[in-house]
Order: C-alpha cells, then sequence, then structure tokens
C-alpha cells in the first residue's frame, strides 16, 4: 500500500516569526513514517528558512506557483529553477485561486506543468469545479476537461510525477467539505480517467489528493476513502497540532 501525502498550503500567511515558528514546531514533532509523507507549500520569502530548519527532517516542501520561463524581465515571478534550488520538491499549479484571481488559463498551466516537469519539481495539479457547477451535475465534464486541457497532454513517465488534487472549489475556505462518500466518487470518477488515458499500473500509482476543507475532524473518514491518496490542506496546516493531527489520521 503506498503511503498517504499530505500537503500543506498555507497560502499568503504567516509572518516571518510565525513562519519559523511554525517550521520549528512541525520538524520537532513529525517523525518519518512509511504511512505517510508531510510537505508544506510556503511563500517563496520563507523558503531560505523552510530550507535551514527542515534540512534534517524527513517533511518535504514545495513552491505555491512558478512561471514558465527559466528567467528573465517577469517582476514578481518565480522560476521553476528557483525553487529547484532552494531545494523544492513540488510545486503547486492550477490552484482555484490563480485561476479565480489571476485568470490562469487551461494553455496557461500546461505550460507551468510541462516546466514544474522539466526542471526536476512534481507540480501539484489543483482542479476542481465550483458550487454552480456541482448544482448543475456538471462536476465531471468540468474536472474532465481540466484534466484533458492542462495534464494529459504528458506521456505516462512524466505524468507519473505529477500530483493531483481534486479540490471542490465550493468548500475551499468556506468550511464547507464534500462528505467522504462524495469525495470518493470523484476521486474514482478521475481515477478511471487515468486509467483510460494511461492504463491500470499508471492509475493505481497516481496520487489524488483531496482539497477542499480538510482538517482534523474529517481526515479520518476522508483519508479511508480507498481511492484518495492524500490531502492538501488550507488553514489547519497554519497549526503544528492540527496538521500534524491530520497526518496521524492517516
Amino acid at each position: 500500500m503506498k503511503h498517504k501525502l499530505i500537503a500543506g498550503n498555507w497560502k499568503m500567511n504567516l509572518s516571518k516569526s510565525e513562519a519559523e515558528q511554525l517550521l520549528t514546531d512541525l520538524a520537532s514533532n513529525a517523525h518519518a513514517s512509511n504511512k505517510y509523507q508531510l510537505a508544506v507549500c510556503v511563500p517563496a520569502v520563507h523558503l531560505g528558512k523552510t530550507e535551514t530548519i527542515l534540512a534534517n527532517s524527513s517533511i518535504k516542501y514545495g513552491g505555491q506557483n512558478c512561471y514558465t520561463a527559466e528567467k528573465g524581465a517577469f517582476t514578481g515571478e518565480n522560476s521553476a529553477a528557483t525553487l529547484k534550488s532552494y531545494g523544492c520538491s513540488y510545486v503547486l499549479v492550477g490552484h482555484s485561486e490563480r485561476r479565480e484571481y489571476f485568470g490562469e488559463s487551461h494553455t496557461f498551466l500546461k505550460a507551468k506543468v510541462d516546466t514544474a516537469i522539466d526542471f526536476g519539481l512534481q507540480p501539484i495539479f489543483c482542479f476542481g469545479e465550483k458550487l454552480q457547477e456541482r448544482e448543475a451535475n456538471h462536476q465531471e465534464a468540468i474536472v474532465k476537461q481540466q484534466l484533458e486541457e492542462s495534464v494529459f497532454h504528458l506521456d505516462s513517465e512524466a505524468f507519473s510525477r505529477v500530483v493531483l488534487a481534486y479540490e471542490p472549489v465550493w468548500a475551499i475556505g468556506t468550511g464547507l467539505a464534500a462528505s467522504p462518500e462524495q469525495a470518493q466518487e470523484m476521486h474514482a470518477y478521475i481515477r478511471q480517467l487515468i486509467k483510460e488515458q494511461y492504463g491500470t499500473t499508471v492509475a493505481n500509482n497516481a496520487y489524488i489528493l483531496y482539497g477542499g476543507s480538510m482538517k482534523p475532524a474529517n481526515a479520518a473518514d476522508l483519508l479511508s476513502q480507498p481511492d484518495i491518496d492524500g490531502g492538501l490542506i488550507g488553514g489547519a496546516s497554519l497549526k503544528a497540532q492540527d496538521f500534524l493531527a491530520i497526518a496521524a489520521s492517516a
């Protein structure tokens, strides 16, 4: 049985001292496990301290965004090459907030996925439906389109380096969460799409995380579902006790 991946997305949170304290608490209390892998995706300004504090830890880390160019006149952006130079293992691509607030298209996200892989990062590719799309029962069509237009162009070897994170947009930052049954239904559908595209072995080995308000109270029920391979954690990743409790649920 593959381990669960519990990845924290700090978003645009934490001062320098707060970030250092959280990283220190995590490094001091997290232990290597064959049941789960912990990771944190931090704001770029915290990468230096993250690299230092987690140097001897079992916790992996990553960035929250990368641009499609290696370097150049792109003020305010961060390159995959720079993230890799800080020791990052992962980078978030396609988070609903990037799509909503910064207008990132399927085509642009496809280029980001390619760039991340080219520089040795594992993209955590986020996708999912909005509330009105769920209410109209269009969630499967939306998810299929997002995968087809941004990641299914990859060959099987490259695709195996992508972590998928299904995030029902209506459950992000709202306190709502899909029921374990709803989440499992969608994760099973996603795995079937992967099977149709790449075959059974790739589908079985693929990581599909749930990214919609997972917290200590619901983590065990969600993580016990057969097609949920971990979680992309938002608010609960900002408190070491909560984040580690979710991992313990694995």
